[in-house]
């Protein structure tokens, strides 16, 4: 195995930075000449108008089919969420209302056999 100084390690990692450096510079370059070049451009725009002129004719046709779209769907499914959570909240306000109204019967029945003992009718 071979053991290299520090000497050659610092030379190394100079060489790896300068090539890192040489590296970015000619991507960056790169981009800046695709970004520049008009062509590129104007393919990019009409994929991007071909892109929405598309998702319109996806649209009309679904509606056409008389189909809901995704978002559709998401909205529905929205509202029956909301639709089912205030019905539990119904149901239990409606338990409560039962066990209410149960304890006031029990409290009437107590209090009822009492009334019959002390006024005894002919």
């Amino acid at each position: 195995m071979r053991s290299l100084s520090c000497w050659a390690l610092a030379y190394e990692d100079y060489e790896q930075d300068g090539l890192r450096a040489r590296a970015e510079q000619a991507l960056g370059e790169l981009a800046q000449a695709l970004i520049d070049n008009p062509t590129l451009h104007d393919a990019v725009t009409a994929a991007l108008g071909a892109r929405e002129k598309a998702l319109e004719a996806q649209q009309a046709a679904m509606s056409a089919l008389n189909l809901p779209s995704a978002t559709d769907v998401e909205r529905l499914e929205r509202r029956l969420r909301s639709f089912s959570q205030r019905l539990e909240d119904v149901e239990e306000a409606i338990d409560d209302l039962s066990r209410e109204l149960g304890a006031l019967r029990r409290e009437k029945a107590k209090k009822e056999p009492k009334k019959a003992k002390a006024n005894p009718q002919p």
